[in-house]
């Protein structure tokens, strides 16, 4: 029964969260547009505008750039459009977004989630074990819900709501988990409140863990 009652916490905490996020985090209204998108136009615009950070085929090699490869559209729409709105605040993709119209970046997103992700690593063989708890069963005694229950447990993401994590950066997750918590990152509320209670040391942990999902 001493384990059933942290296990059930878990479980609710992560319901709880789900739900919350839904309503946070739907797709922008590009993404419900009913325009096939135009995968060459997507191609050549990413290679314009994109590959240079995010790499030729969305897997960059830069710790700091995200891997865009096999990202849901849904979501990759959601953040260009909130980069061009500023909603989402980066000086970097605030000024390429701006150049995009919503063709673009319906375009864009499609086609780099077309390509195929290269698989990712975890790194610090220290910090595994706390990643792999926080990531699947969160830290039930302080309201930290389990990141599977919206991210899938292998990092899957569920299309058209929470993105795909598996094999992302462990520096790029980190960052972002930083942002949601320190409320650099505002555009989505359910983020910040997970982030704002980790520790460095379990941003860390939970950000190299979920470079190893696959």
């Amino acid at each position: 029964m001493k384990l059933f009652v942290p296990l059930l916490t878990a479980v609710l905490l992560s319901w709880t969260a789900l739900h919350a996020a839904a309503a946070d985090d739907k797709p922008a209204p590009a993404a419900n547009k009913a325009a096939k998108p135009d995968l060459v136009q997507g191609e050549a615009k990413y290679t314009a505008v994109c590959a240079a950070c995010h790499g030729a085929d969305g897997n960059s090699t830069v710790p700091a750039q995200p891997r865009l490869s096999q990202q849901h559209p849904e979501y990759l729409v959601k953040q260009l459009a909130e980069f061009k709105s500023g909603k989402r605040a980066n000086p970097i993709m605030q000024g390429f977004a701006a150049t995009l119209s919503d063709d673009d970046i319906r375009n864009i997103a499609w086609w780099v989630a077309g390509k195929q992700a290269k698989a990712g690593f975890a790194k610090d063989k220290a910090l595994v074990a706390l990643g792999e708890r926080i990531y699947r069963g969160g830290v039930p005694d302080r309201q930290i819900a389990a990141c599977a229950g919206c991210h899938s447990p292998n990092g899957a993401g569920i299309p058209a709501q929470y993105p795909r994590l598996s094999g992302q950066h462990a520096d790029y997750t980190a960052a972002q988990l930083v942002a949601f918590r320190d409320g650099v990152r505002k555009n989505s509320v359910p983020m910040a409140d997970v982030a704002a209670k980790l520790n460095d040391r379990e941003i860390r942990a939970v950000a190299d863990y979920i470079a190893g999902l696959r």
